[in-house]
């Protein structure tokens, strides 16, 4: 969930109204956002670099305001502020537009695509006229352009957004993807000319840049964009050019979005404009911009249009539990920015007829339709109740029952990471990579690499942690593991697994296998000690994280679902476990 940190005697004044801290809280919790600190600017430059000192009496307020995180609108104070008179009923909803130019007088952006489609082949513009900045409203809006980076724009792998002072510039602009040795320019900041390539390097040791290079390095060419006199605008997704670097001064403003995802471009580029086109001098008004590509096709943006969605009532009072009116719904949903009226369909008896404007790119689902309703009408209002009824998916029904048979067999549960190194999952427990892991990609830590195929090793580490634990242990664990499997859209499937594990003097191999008979028992599935394909049997197995002869299969209904045996001593010497140990593990969903 992103952090805003916005001042508070600034947002105060967007509001016009002041709040002491309980009733600002009060008013963040009802319309769906939190409150999560008030600190001063200072302080949290002193936290980060560690110094302990006392804060001083003119330190201005600031207000850290947690808020969803598909609402980029408001991932500023401009954005927070109008949401909330709007939610107050302080302003009306702002009617976006853009002006009428003409398209022989409009600014172009032409494309090579036959360039840019090797690396980042799509780009978005608009104009701002008539800006006024302030020092707040400037870093406002540098501080929105690094949060949209950080959130929908996946650290610029998606989109990268440029902001250029158009006074300082001539069109029509081209967007390009040249050799890294053709592109010179003045990079933001510095005040000698770089090559591209030479930039690569000088950004390594830039704390803030060097975690973007990758995105481009290693390709053959590098996307830039030029005005009609080459003038570098921008080398996206790094950096932008010093020449048309905006200021405090900038009265027009530019705007262009690079991106890999062009859904995710236009998103960004409608985020900014509706959100500080208030300070323009025409109010809520942006210029539009012509895309064209060489291929031939051209597109105006950004794009302003409106989303139409009709919701049925029902949809909506049946999923609040609440008795509502078509003219109650919409005058909630008028708070939460979105226009709407009661159906004139000739189908539309009980039908609300939801305007959803470009700022509001959560909205697509008719139940985001009735989330706003709900915060609207405040979830403190809605009246608690039983629900009709409360019927568990029978997978878990199942995994709750067994759950209470193992901890009647005086087992205790333990919960354990999904989530594990790759070496936890394979190379301790003496077993060779089956390419079965689903793989994390950039793991945080060398902790968190694949999503676990089995519960052996979490059960494993449990105990090699408690080494001093009296003994016996004896601990179970009933979760999931996830396997790749081609057969699923999103190619991977989960699966319910038991685990039970007994550590003492003896390795318990005799308690483990009656636990077996005993889950099985109570599964109805008879012993058959000729493997009948109605019950279950025994079999030799030969599994590494086992001693040899001391490990069996089970196999049921003519299928192989789980293993159980003595732990082999170098597996149990992976995870610092000093006493013998017996484990069993099954897959709860093929005894089905």
């Amino acid at each position: 969930m992103p952090t805003v940190n916005v001042g508070r005697d600034r947002l105060f004044a967007a509001l016009g109204e002041s709040y002491t801290r309980e009733e600002f809280d009060d008013l963040c919790f009802r319309f769906g956002i939190e409150l999560d600190d008030v600190t001063t600017e200072k302080a949290i430059i002193r936290k980060e670099k560690h110094i302990e000192e006392e804060a001083g009496k003119d330190e201005e307020t600031i207000y850290k305001i947690d808020i969803p995180a598909n609402r980029y609108d408001l991932l500023c104070l401009e954005g927070i502020a109008q949401a909330l008179r709007i939610f107050n009923k302080k302003q009306e909803i702002p009617t976006y537009r853009l002006s009428d130019v003409g398209k022989d007088n409009m600014l172009r952006m032409n494309v090579r695509s036959d360039q840019t489609s090797q690396i980042r082949p799509f780009v978005v513009c608009a104009v701002l006229r008539g800006v006024t900045f302030d020092e707040a409203r400037y870093n406002s809006f540098i501080d929105l352009q690094d949060k949209l980076h950080q959130n929908i724009c996946r650290r610029r792998s998606l989109v990268a957004i440029g902001t250029h002072d158009l006074d300082t510039l001539q069109g029509p602009f081209t967007y390009e993807a040249l050799s890294p040795k053709d592109i010179n320019f003045v990079p933001l900041k510095q005040t000698k000319s770089f090559r591209a390539d030479e930039l690569m390097e000088f950004y390594k040791s830039d704390l803030k840049l060097k975690k973007y290079l990758h995105i481009i390095e290693s390709s053959p060419v590098f996307p830039v964009l030029y005005d009609s006199k080459r003038t570098v605008l921008s080398l996206p997704p790094i950096i932008n050019g010093a020449h048309s670097a905006i200021s405090l001064q900038t009265k027009n403003v530019f705007i262009e979005c690079t991106a890999t995802d062009l859904t995710k471009a236009k998103i960004v580029l409608n985020t900014m404009v509706t959100t500080f086109s208030e300070y323009c001098e025409k109010k809520f008004e942006i210029e539009p911009v012509e895309v064209k590509y060489d291929s031939g096709e051209s597109y105006i943006y950004p794009d302003l249009a409106v989303y139409d969605m009709e919701v049925p009532l029902s949809y909506i009072t049946d999923l609040m539990g609440v008795s509502l009116e078509v003219e109650e719904v919409t005058s909630l949903l008028n708070r939460m920015q979105l226009r709407a009226e009661r159906s004139t369909s000739s189908d539309g008896q009980g039908l609300v007829k939801v305007h959803v404007p470009p700022s509001r790119s959560d909205v697509l689902h008719p139940c985001d339709v009735m989330e706003d309703v709900a915060i609207a009408y405040g979830y403190n209002n809605i009246p608690t109740r039983m629900p009709a009824s409360i019927k568990p998916l029978p997978l878990n029904e199942l995994t709750d029952l067994l759950r209470l048979e193992i901890a009647m067999n005086v087992y205790t549960e333990v919960l354990t990471w999904i989530l594990c190194s790759h070496k936890e999952n394979f190379e301790l427990l003496n077993r060779k990579d089956d390419n079965s892991a689903v793989i994390i990609g950039n793991p945080r830590g060398a902790d968190f690499e694949v999503v676990r195929t089995r519960l052996m090793h979490g059960i494993l580490k449990t105990v090699g942690s408690n080494n001093k634990h009296p003994k016996p242990i004896k601990i179970y664990e009933i979760g999931d593991v996830t396997l790749l499997d081609e057969t699923k859209d999103v190619g991977a499937s989960n699966r319910r697994h038991l685990a039970a594990l007994h550590c003492g003097a003896t390795s318990g191999f005799e308690l483990i296998h009656g636990l077996v008979d005993r889950v099985m028992e109570v599964m109805g599935v008879p012993f058959k000690p000729d493997g009948d394909i109605i019950g279950y049997c025994i079999n030799r197995s030969e599994e590494p994280e086992f001693l040899p002869g001391r490990q069996a299969s089970i196999i049921c209904k003519g299928k192989h679902v789980g293993n159980f045996g003595i732990v082999h001593p170098e597996v149990l010497n992976n995870f610092d476990i000093t006493d013998p140990c017996s484990f069993v593990e099954i897959d709860i969903e093929a005894l089905l």
